[in-house]
């Protein structure tokens, strides 16, 4: 069983969504099935069958959930002292093609969100900043092309 690396905050949201697919969704969708059941004949019924189809979702999704929250390395990130970039750091960065400021924060793959500027420890800009230090210039390849960057600052938040 291999573990993975996980903010406490994304632990809450990850053991959220499992509670609210085993306590809200599992039973609506038993209770529909059961509607659907007692409309008849099963084998033309698409009520029944979409039911049983989302059904087979919903637990594939809780098993998902259930591993992964039993593969979690929960990190405390306010406790870590590093001057390094490593898993939690929240990192400034200035690309040196065009002087832009950007802050990320380096976060496990189930809590990536680049819309909100987490990205995941796997991603090619994280990969390219793990190990480095404030000051340090460094030439990421990403899906847009090569980018030139100086880390400006490293907190672990």
């Amino acid at each position: 069983m291999e573990k993975f690396q996980i903010t406490s905050t994304g632990y809450q949201k990850l053991k959220a969504q499992l509670d609210k697919l085993k306590n809200q969704e599992r039973p609506i969708i038993i209770k529909q099935i059961a509607t659907a059941r007692e409309l008849g004949d099963l084998r033309e019924n698409a009520e029944y069958h979409s039911a049983k189809e989302r059904q087979g979702f919903i637990e594939a999704q809780i098993a998902d959930l259930e591993d992964k929250s039993l593969r979690a390395e929960v990190v405390d990130i306010s406790k870590i002292v590093s001057d390094k970039i490593k898993f939690g750091a929240t990192v400034t960065l200035e690309n040196l093609d065009n002087s832009q400021k950007i802050t990320y924060k380096i976060v496990s793959e189930f809590e990536a969100n680049i819309d909100e500027l987490l990205i995941s420890i796997n991603s090619p800009v994280a990969r390219g900043l793990i190990g480095k230090e404030v000051g340090d210039e460094l030439e990421i390849k990403t899906p847009g092309g090569i980018v030139n960057y100086e880390i400006l600052e490293i907190k672990y938040l």
